[in-house]
């Protein structure tokens, strides 16, 4: 696509259309160009991940750049700000993290404007929730995001509050869950009216709650890191064998390692959408196994952590689909019902159902061995 000013390209659906039409108008030349303060020649691709406007472009004179339009609802440029504060921490101790800024605001929208980073882009049209191209990449993935994590420790900013799409731990990283998501429900009316009109205490205390108290003796244990929260293979960049370089840090929250590490395995080795429409849940055993044995392997003063995963696991997901909903009732234009629905039956319960399940159970026990067989 050389022209840029396509409106009518597709993005992943959250239900089972495999691609819709954006909720937000493609970027144009013209605005990119307006956002950059230069002239811009060509828009070369969009990105198909329907939360956001994302494409690559090329300026006039030659550089190639990514650049998110963000509505202001979603991000300011003051929290854009917590996300590169985080970046440059990690690209200090050695991390390959593109160089990140924000280009300003037109109207309701932010502008990100990133370099393009080192490495190939190999996931670039795939789905979030898919496995590993092959186990390899697995493996790698998983000793990376142990480096990550050790060059976090230090980071010492606080968590970051409540917002549309967010995936922090303050919910069911808390005493009590139902009390906290009452106060957010306060916080976020749009939110706690559709939690109103559904009985979303009986759904947590029946499919969440009994994970919490496994995992609630645990979290004294569980040291504040700050952490990326959204690690899968389209927000790598391949180098080879080489560590790869690290994208998107738009979910990075002060959470622990081990809640990453679970954010991670739900990303890639659960086929949710098999689950969803009656199938089995296609765990990619091996690949299961070299992510965590590498992780293990390259931090291994994380083992008494990751004790924590089989319990946590059920929880990782759940904050972030609350803050899904949120966006689909505050921040897309006009409101979406329909997908605020699907956030809360297919992923937010449906996630916990499955968990609750005789295969969900063997994928937990799964997780319990050291190192994976």
């Amino acid at each position: 696509m050389s022209d840029g000013d396509r409106g009518e390209d597709l993005v992943f659906g959250m239900g089972s259309e495999p691609v819709v039409q954006r909720d937000w108008p493609s970027l144009t030349l013209a605005e990119v160009g307006t956002a950059l303060g230069e002239e811009v020649a060509a828009i070369e691709w969009r990105s198909p991940r329907p939360l956001s406007t994302t494409a690559r472009i090329r300026t006039a004179d030659g550089r190639r750049l990514i650049v998110k339009r963000l509505p202001r609802a979603l991000r300011t440029p003051e929290a854009l700000a917590e996300e590169h504060g985080f970046m440059d921490h990690v690209r200090k101790r050695g991390v390959s993290v593109p160089d990140a800024w924000t280009a300003g605001a037109q109207g309701e929208f932010t502008y990100e404007v990133q370099a393009l980073g080192d490495g190939e882009d190999l996931y670039q049209d795939s789905f979030s929730w898919c496995p590993y191209k092959e186990a390899a990449h697995a493996e790698i993935a998983g000793a990376a995001l142990a480096d990550l994590h050790s060059a976090s420790v230090g980071y010492d900013a606080p968590a970051r509050p409540f917002r549309p799409l967010s995936a922090g731990f303050g919910i069911f990283g808390s005493a009590d869950p139902i009390a906290a998501i009452e106060h957010l429900a306060a916080r976020r009316p749009l939110l706690g009216g559709f939690l109103a009109a559904r009985d979303w205490r009986s759904d947590v205390e029946r499919l969440l709650l009994p994970a919490h108290q496994r995992v609630l003796p645990m979290l004294d244990g569980l040291e504040p890191l700050w952490t990326h929260n959204d690690w899968h293979g389209a927000n790598l960049l391949w180098r080879g064998a080489g560590s790869p370089t690290v994208l998107d840090f738009g979910l990075a929250d002060r959470t622990t390692a081990v809640h990453d590490v679970a954010i991670a395995l739900e990303r890639f080795a659960v086929d949710w959408l098999s689950i969803r429409d009656g199938g089995p849940a296609n765990i990619p055993h091996a690949q299961v196994r070299r992510f965590l044995n590498a992780y293990r392997a390259r931090r291994p003063e994380a083992a008494a952590e990751l004790a924590a995963l089989p319990a946590l696991f059920p929880l990782a997901h759940a904050e972030y689909e609350l803050s899904e909903i949120d966006y689909f009732l505050t921040v897309v234009p006009g409101g979406s019902e329909k997908n605020a629905e699907i956030a809360y039956r297919d992923w937010f319960l449906g996630h916990a159902e499955w968990e609750k399940s005789e295969e969900g159970q063997a994928f937990l026990g799964l997780l319990r061995a050291d190192p994976l067989p």
